[in-house]
């Protein structure tokens, strides 16, 4: 009969450990942030998607995300803007508000206009520099590229892992795939607000904001 070799009892509790700490890193890949002042204030930058077009001023994401969060939540959403307006706008509206923390939505109209990805890339880069720059955090959003089934963009998860930015990826993409959640074809309307803030409360926690 073959020889049954037993393994020491150390060999398996090391075993365990191992995937333990290897499950624990796949589960949480979010780059960390800063903890937060209770009297933190959060700026909102992007489009008409920050803006909340779709739904009444108190119910967009920023106004939302306050509720929620209890800091200050700035809202500097522009109807409209392109990524190269925002990047040129950006430094006046950090001058004027001093953020401890920026949330980023921007470049859907971008992807509306068929620009290319990589003129995107370079504002949304030139953007995470200035707030960084600033002394600042930022996180970042990603917005869906337009058709029948919206998916995420793919140059976010490009700029976010190289910039090390915390990204909340996928929510916007599945509040505009359910016509529950939409005033439009591209914008949420108060509910779908509501659960962006949401995701956008929970990106923070798990970053350690």
């Amino acid at each position: 009969m073959p020889t049954v070799r037993r393994i020491a009892p150390w060999s398996v509790a090391l075993i365990g450990v191992a995937l333990a700490m290897l499950a624990a890193g796949c589960r949480d890949r979010t780059p960390r942030l800063q903890p937060l002042p209770a009297q933190a204030v959060i700026l909102a930058f992007g489009d008409s998607i920050t803006a909340g077009n779709g739904a009444p001023g108190d119910a967009s994401y920023p106004a939302k995300l306050q509720e929620l969060t209890g800091w200050q939540t700035i809202n500097a959403g522009v109807p409209g803007e392109i990524s190269a307006e925002g990047a040129r706008r950006l430094p006046g509206v950090l001058r004027r508000y001093h953020p401890d923390l920026v949330v980023l939505c921007h470049g859907g109209n971008d992807l509306l206009r068929r620009m290319a990805s990589q003129t995107t890339v370079t504002h949304l880069a030139t953007m995470i520099e200035t707030i960084r720059h600033s002394g600042a955090q930022v996180v970042l959003l990603s917005v869906p590229r337009p058709g029948i089934l919206p998916r995420p963009a793919d140059f976010y998860q490009q700029v976010a892992e190289q910039y090390r930015v915390p990204l909340e990826n996928e929510a916007l993409t599945e509040i505009l795939r359910d016509n529950a959640l939409k005033s439009d074809l591209i914008h949420p309307n108060a509910d779908g607000y509501r659960k962006l803030a949401e995701a956008v409360a929970a990106m923070l926690k798990r970053s350690g904001a």
